[in-house]
């Protein structure tokens, strides 16, 4: 396999360090907005294509928090399971899983060890190794502009265009296949706070986060 050409963002950005992932939920979430997710491995679910080795990164637009100590629509509010016994770890690493027997969705673990809270990426827009997110999403080339928005607006669409699975359950992202490089903060007149969509429990809680008129945005 080729090696991986290393996009100039990722040579003047630094890898966001564990520090930042065990503060606070709500401060991690409004500060995910703006960083750059990474995945260094380009696996194709349409092996007729021959795209070499590269990386596969979007910036993170749309996010959701959740908190199983007040929060029924976390997974952890049951308490720990097999399947959320990630999210009770400290922050900083990566809590997979599967939804409505089609989609894989990814949260980044935040706070203390024992805390339950999570953040689910919602939407990212498109930066590096566009290409092979296109062929994991569609098996194809685009038809039109539209497509390309609809690339990674959704939790569900960036697992399948970034090719996440159950395999990258726990997933450290202090490692090196799947982290968040730093950038600048979002100003806060920048970020719209919302109730969080697509559930029916604690839906009043204003958990949702995005970056004002970016496209890539899901739910507006």
């Amino acid at each position: 396999m080729n090696n991986p050409v290393v996009p100039s963002f990722l040579k003047h950005s630094a890898k966001l360090k564990r520090e930042f992932y065990t503060r606070p939920l709500i401060t991690v979430a409004k500060e995910l907005l703006g960083k750059i997710l990474v995945k260094t491995e380009a696996t194709h679910a349409y092996t007729k294509y021959k795209i070499s080795h590269t990386f596969l990164a979007g910036k993170i637009v749309e996010v959701e928090a959740y908190d199983g100590s007040v929060d029924q629509a976390a997974h952890t509010f049951i308490g720990k399971t097999k399947r959320n016994e990630i999210m009770f770890r400290q922050g900083g690493y990566l809590y997979v899983y599967f939804t409505y027997g089609a989609h894989f969705c990814s949260n980044v673990v935040t706070g203390k060890e024992g805390q339950g809270t999570a953040v689910l990426i919602r939407a990212l827009e498109p930066i590096a190794g566009i290409e092979e997110m296109i062929i994991n999403r569609f098996g194809r080339d685009l038809k039109n502009e539209k497509e390309k928005l609809n690339l990674t607006n959704g939790p569900g669409k960036i697992c399948q265009a970034f090719n996440i699975n159950r395999d990258h359950y726990g997933a450290d992202l202090i490692g090196n296949e799947i982290f968040i490089i730093d950038q600048p903060a979002v100003n806060n007149k920048n970020i719209i706070i919302t109730k969080r969509i697509g559930i029916t429990k604690s839906i009043d809680l204003p958990w949702r986060f995005y970056i004002k008129d970016n496209p890539w945005v899901s739910v507006k």
